[in-house]
């Protein structure tokens, strides 16, 4: 394939994997708006975000491994159209735990986002799979980032408008919008992605079972995984809860929480570098960094949040820190074995957003009791605890031999 080919393919990736990711992340810049609604307190409004990123959890376990195993093509443009269906729900649920039911189903199909993301190695050479890696996470993190500015924009926007319909709140609207847009990602994939067959022929019960394989065989995933998830649990901590602060310190709503998504994103820029360095250096020196930096952070929003510099500084370490951790995470793991990558990112991704969904409950007990003191030692807590899964890891390649092919080590038991 030519490199421009390669460009236009993983730039594409990109843009799948930020819409897809990004309708879990709406919700955190409006659980002030949705408490208003349903006249619920933070700490029960806050287990909407929670929701979205357990059901996110379960669609990565059920639904990623099809990605092996069907075509992909099909697979993805089938959960856009779910989470089309599913942004309609949450938009018109009429009490929080319907709004709390519909999340899950959202982030459930949401995992398409997983579907997308183990394609990019395939457009490169193996020397190159840290920056094709490194291009299409581009695309996660601005998703993640700037859905918080997406939905803060369109909620404040809305509601200074009239629409003719009684009680349409913005934050309402904002999934009507996301609606709109998953469809049209249907219609994209369509038109602009060729065919993609399956790596291997399983069935989806041998594929579920291969999962297990990989994690009693692949140690180097174990530890990825588990160090994934404390620093996702540490960054959330954050996210969630800045709307509350942002809400009950400076007075302030919804977009500026979401505009705060457009400093975090420039930790975008973080990605293509942190590729290249992966390539060279090795993951290893890359996750050093990125738990450093979000320590650092935490320090940073510790002591200055009172201070809206403070903030800005704690936001843009924060986020590069986290990314720099999740690339290079995520080019080890893709090393591992080529033809499982997507049950690689399965067994990766349920572990890491599962610490994201533990990390969004602690948040919030943390908040409801210790407000931001407490959320600030929790994020510190977790990010030391994911250093020192680092510090006591695996040195070398950390994998070890499995047979040609992982259904081989299915069928043998």
């Amino acid at each position: 394939m030519k490199s421009a080919g390669q460009r236009g393919s993983l730039g594409f990736l990109g843009l799948v994997c930020c819409i897809g990711v990004s309708n879990i992340y709406f919700n955190q810049s409006l659980l002030f708006e949705m408490g208003h609604t349903f006249n619920a307190a933070a700490g029960e409004t806050g287990y909407v975000s929670g929701a979205t990123q357990v059901g996110y959890a379960m669609g990565l376990l059920t639904l990623v491994p099809l990605g092996d195993v069907l075509e992909r093509r099909a697979l993805m443009m089938r959960l856009f159209a779910v989470v089309a269906v599913a942004s309609v729900l949450v938009a018109i649920s009429p009490t929080l735990m319907l709004l709390i039911a519909s999340s899950v189903l959202l982030g459930v199909a949401a995992a398409v986002t997983h579907v997308a993301l183990p394609i990019a190695p395939e457009l490169v050479s193996h020397e190159e799979r840290g920056r094709a890696i490194g291009v299409v996470m581009s695309g996660v993190l601005v998703g993640i980032l700037l859905a918080r500015s997406f939905a803060g924009w369109i909620s404040t926007a809305s509601n200074n408008m009239h629409f003719g319909i009684a009680s349409l709140e913005g934050w309402r609207v904002v999934y009507l919008v996301a609606a709109v847009v998953n469809t049209m990602m249907v219609l994209f994939i369509w038109r602009m992605m060729p065919k993609l067959p399956p790596t291997e022929r399983l069935s989806y019960a041998e594929s579920m079972r291969s999962l297990w394989v990989l994690v009693k065989t692949q140690p180097l995933l174990r530890e990825s995984s588990l160090l994934g998830a404390l620093v996702f649990a540490s960054f959330n901590c954050f996210w969630v809860t800045l709307a509350f602060l942002l809400g009950s310190h400076y007075h302030m709503g919804a977009v500026v929480a979401g505009n705060f998504g457009v400093l975090g994103a420039t930790g975008a820029l973080v990605a293509p570098i942190a590729g290249r360095l992966s390539d060279k250096r090795g993951s290893r020196y890359v996750i050093t960094l990125g738990v450093v930096l979000v320590a650092l952070a935490f320090l940073v929003l510790w002591t200055g949040a009172t201070y809206m510099l403070g903030l800005i500084v704690g936001v843009v370490l924060l986020d590069a820190g986290a990314q720099a951790c999740q690339l290079a995470n995520q080019t080890r793991i893709f090393g591992l074995v080529p033809t499982a990558r997507s049950r690689l990112n399965t067994v990766y991704m349920t572990v890491y957003f599962s610490g994201a969904a533990a990390g969004s409950a602690l948040a919030t007990l943390a908040w409801t009791h210790y407000h931001w003191t407490g959320v600030c030692v929790l994020g510190l807590i977790l990010i030391l605890l994911a250093g020192l899964r680092h510090l006591t890891g695996i040195r070398d390649s950390g994998s070890v031999p499995v047979p040609a092919s992982v259904d081989e080590a299915v069928l043998e038991g």
